[in-house]
């Protein structure tokens, strides 16, 4: 069996083969940190956290990076109306975004790259495109001249008199041509700026993400991923840019998840009808929010209602009962091996789970796996006689696939006090013995469990998060 995903780049489904044997490397365009993040926000964010857990789950040395935009015209005008230097505004919004991430049950990248952060690339990057004359400057500005790259609008498939006929092009007397791009944008009086050849500025929005793709992942690399929208003109751009400056593919495949509409219309600011994930946590607990997302195929929309998430929060709940039920009899299950029969069902049902996931990340088809898990192995209960190795190969089966959906069945339970003293003493016997990876690996496990310890002069405080 191999992957199969469908590339935005050739309108097709592909067989995933990696560029190097064995490791993919991935960079999904993460959020513009001027606000908290909403619901299409959430949706990149926990679809791809998927893939990148299949594809470790199949095998392969996963390197992801999402970065953070911390500044560009959102954050200026955010800055003006809080009255709040922008990169104060950046920092609350990212901590709110890693809680967001949390709660919705995001691992965090490998890096995430912010763009202030990476200014020296930047310019470099730009003046490597100036260089090769396919950039050019205009009172301060650095623009992208899309006329010198002959295959832009390759990745949405339209010819440039389409793309300027039907596209929100910035009007700028500067540009060459409509469908140019900045790259560096000339600051204007009390901006937030940074020193480059050619005057206080900051980037263009676009250059950001090809600058540190290609510090983190190098010229070419794996999957580059975002929600559609993103199409054009934020990716069609990055690859004009770079392709500009390597003469080479950017990204081999290319994976863009839908829309999330609200009444039947696409969610937008312009319509008013923006659902914040902080205000939808007060309501859905972040796993239902993460169930109802992967309840789709995630090229197609969703059709979002309150309704709905509760449909998901019910449907979560029949999975977690099924699990619940294997736990609670296998304390009167009997010894025996378990039987041939229902070997050959569990690896069926994870065979099946493999070939959906396979055809395109379809975790629609791999929801309906684990609801029929449920059903088969809630029918084998009720046998007046269970097999322990049994009911251990479900639950060890419902644990494989949870994971890699991103769901615990069942939480560990909270520890209790005495035990969190017992951990902390052994952690001080560590420190006394210098044995500081053995005082750091306790800290950072009480820490998963929400646990939160505070060396004083006076010893070791604790609190739970």
């Amino acid at each position: 069996m191999s992957i199969q995903l469908y590339n935005t780049l050739s309108r097709k489904k592909e067989k995933l083969i990696p560029l190097e044997p064995g490791r993919i490397k991935m960079y999904v365009c993460g959020p513009t940190v001027y606000s908290y993040i909403h619901i299409g926000n959430a949706r990149p964010v926990i679809f791809f956290d998927v893939v990148r857990r299949y594809l470790k789950y199949r095998g392969y040395d996963v390197t992801y990076i999402q970065n953070f935009t911390d500044i560009d015209d959102k954050l200026i005008k955010a800055s003006e109306e809080m009255g709040e230097p922008a990169p104060v505004i950046a920092e609350k919004f990212i901590k709110a975004y890693e809680s967001d991430a949390k709660a919705l049950g995001i691992t965090p990248a490998d890096v995430h790259p912010r763009v202030t952060e990476h200014m020296d690339e930047i310019i470099q990057f730009i003046l490597k495109l100036i260089e090769k004359g396919v950039a050019y400057m205009a009172d301060g500005d650095v623009y992208f001249d899309t006329t010198k790259f002959s295959e832009y609008g390759k990745l949405s498939h339209q010819n440039v008199e389409e793309l300027q006929a039907g596209s929100r092009i910035e009007v700028n007397e500067s540009k060459r041509s409509p469908l140019d791009f900045a790259l560096w944008k000339k600051a204007k009086p009390g901006e937030i700026c940074w020193e480059s050849p050619w005057g206080k500025g900051r980037p263009g929005w676009h250059i950001e993400c090809s600058a540190m793709s290609m510090k983190y992942l190098g010229e070419t690399f794996d999957i580059h991923a975002g929600g559609y929208d993103l199409t054009f003109p934020h990716h069609e751009n990055e690859i004009a840019q770079t392709e500009s400056l390597t003469g080479k593919m950017m990204a081999k495949y290319w994976l863009h998840n839908g829309y999330i509409n609200i009444n039947n219309e696409k969610m937008s600011k312009s319509l008013g009808n923006v659902i914040r994930v902080v205000d939808l946590l007060k309501q859905f607990e972040g796993e239902v929010i993460r169930f109802f997302m992967l309840s789709t195929h995630y090229r197609n929309p969703i059709q979002f209602s309150y309704d709905s998430l509760q449909q998901a929060k019910n449907g979560l709940e029949r999975i977690k009962t099924g699990v619940s039920n294997l736990k609670h009899r296998i304390a009167t299950a009997v010894n025996d091996p378990l039987e041939n029969e229902m070997k050959e069902k569990i690896d069926e049902f994870r065979t099946r789970f493999i070939e959906r996931m396979d055809d395109d990340f379809n975790t629609s088809d791999a929801i309906a796996i684990l609801f029929d898990m449920v059903k088969e192995s809630n029918i084998y209960l009720r046998q007046e006689q269970v097999h322990k190795e049994t009911i251990q190969s479900y639950l060890h089966l419902f644990d494989e696939l949870g994971e890699v959906l991103g769901f615990q069945w069942m939480k560990e339970e909270s520890l209790l006090d005495r035990d969190i003293e017992k951990w902390i003493q052994e952690r001080n016997e560590a420190r006394k013995e210098k044995d500081y990876a053995r005082a750091d690996e306790i800290r950072d496990m009480l820490l998963a469990k929400g646990i939160v310890l505070e060396d004083t002069p006076h010893g070791v405080r604790w609190k739970r998060k």
